[in-house]
């Protein structure tokens, strides 16, 4: 219970409370009402181009029952295709070193009770540019012939792709502002500006994998390589 000037003193605190929680709410702005309507857009550019440029690895593998030998008959095989390989005017700058290892070998005797060290195995690879792509058949069976006994993919590349990515790019971009535009004025819209823009690249090639023994040197398809470049630009309507 409150005598009558307290009551008073009480309510009309409270209507001042109410109104000042009302005063504060409906100033403070509504942040979905301030979003701005979006639309996006995809275009896709595509680019064909004949590869100038393979890019593979010969690799080495030799056994022994140490590692003195193994080594000694891997590197000496190692060497005589990186020779091989200037030899065919392939440049130095063209030639990486890609991996190296020296690993124990193990086998199971005494009808699998345990293992016991039977050698080491040696394995280097040589990672190679071939530029001159009428010679890649001759260079892969040269390389075989010279001691490389495993080759790695065979990925046939664009030395200046980014150029070639470009252009993909600026059709995508194209396509998806032809397609922005056309929507506009169909639904009588209007693009006010772009806020903002993704892009998503693919490049196409078949990589081929295979061991040489001394043989024919194998003929080499290179056909076209598609690139492949695919944007989103999101624009402001009203």
């Amino acid at each position: 219970m409150c005598d009558l000037k307290n009551c008073k003193y009480s309510i009309i605190a409270g209507v001042l409370l109410v109104t000042a929680i009302f005063w504060f709410g409906s100033d403070m702005p509504n942040k979905r009402d301030n979003q701005p309507n979006t639309i996006t857009f995809s275009g896709t550019g595509e680019i064909f181009a004949k590869p100038d440029l393979v890019i593979t690895s010969f690799s080495v593998i030799t056994q022994a029952k140490t590692v003195a030998e193994a080594l000694s008959v891997n590197t000496q095989k190692i060497n005589s295709v990186t020779d091989f390989m200037k030899s065919q005017e392939i440049a130095e700058k063209d030639l990486k070193t890609t991996n190296f290892s020296i690993s124990p070998r193990y086998e199971w005797q005494d009808k699998g009770s345990k293992q016991v060290l039977v050698g080491y195995e040696v394995n280097q690879s040589l990672e190679v540019k071939i530029r001159d792509l009428i010679k890649v058949g001759l260079i892969l069976q040269g390389g075989a012939d010279a001691g490389a006994n495993q080759v790695g993919n065979l990925n046939f590349t664009i030395d200046k792709e980014d150029e070639l990515k470009s252009q993909a790019r600026k059709l995508a971009i194209d396509q998806a502002k032809s397609k922005a535009k056309e929507l506009a004025d169909q639904l009588g819209i209007k693009l006010v500006k772009i806020v903002s823009f993704s892009e998503g690249g693919y490049r196409d090639y078949a990589p081929i994998s295979f061991s040489l023994e001394k043989a024919v040197a194998p003929q080499i398809q290179t056909g076209e390589n598609k690139i492949e470049v695919t944007v989103n630009i999101t624009y402001e309507i009203r």
